[in-house]
């Protein structure tokens, strides 16, 4: 049976490399979902990669993931720090793993920041490794599966 990874991408990472580039590397989301796509043919994952800029939207792809995937990678831009709505999807879904990813080291920067709502319902956070975060997270994903 074939183990589908859902990678999940919230608001603005559509703008990678073009979008402070010293922050968040210069990388496109289209080249980190390739490297998703392969890192996770090399573990035997099939990578079903997305982004949408709209919270409604996440919601509902976690809902889908529910019926159809054995994990979550979630990448939920700002609305980590903002959005109860995120935080009961994944709930809902659980046992399902989920592994949220930023870009860069959350801790390090603005005070708002810090407090993310998708923390307290994933099984692990990986933060400040750039694109690679997103490799970490499936090899990580892939050794619980």
């Amino acid at each position: 049976m074939t183990k589908t990874i859902f990678v999940l991408n919230g608001p603005n990472l559509n703008m990678l490399g073009k979008r402070e580039p010293g922050i968040y590397g210069g990388k496109t989301l289209d080249e980190i979902g390739a490297d998703c796509r392969k890192a996770g043919k090399e573990l035997g994952l099939d990578v079903d990669f997305r982004q949408t800029n709209h919270e409604g939207v996440l919601v509902d792809w976690i809902q889908e993931a529910g019926e159809k995937a054995k994990a979550i990678i979630i990448n939920p831009g700002a609305y980590s720090h903002t959005s109860i709505a995120i935080h009961d999807a994944l709930r809902s879904v659980a046992p399902l793993p989920v592994a949220e990813v930023h870009l860069s080291n959350i801790h390090a920067r603005e005070a708002f920041r810090h407090v993310s709502m998708v923390s307290p319902v994933a099984l692990g956070v990986i933060c400040g490794f750039g694109p690679y975060g997103y490799v970490m997270a499936l090899q990580a994903l892939a050794a619980r599966l």
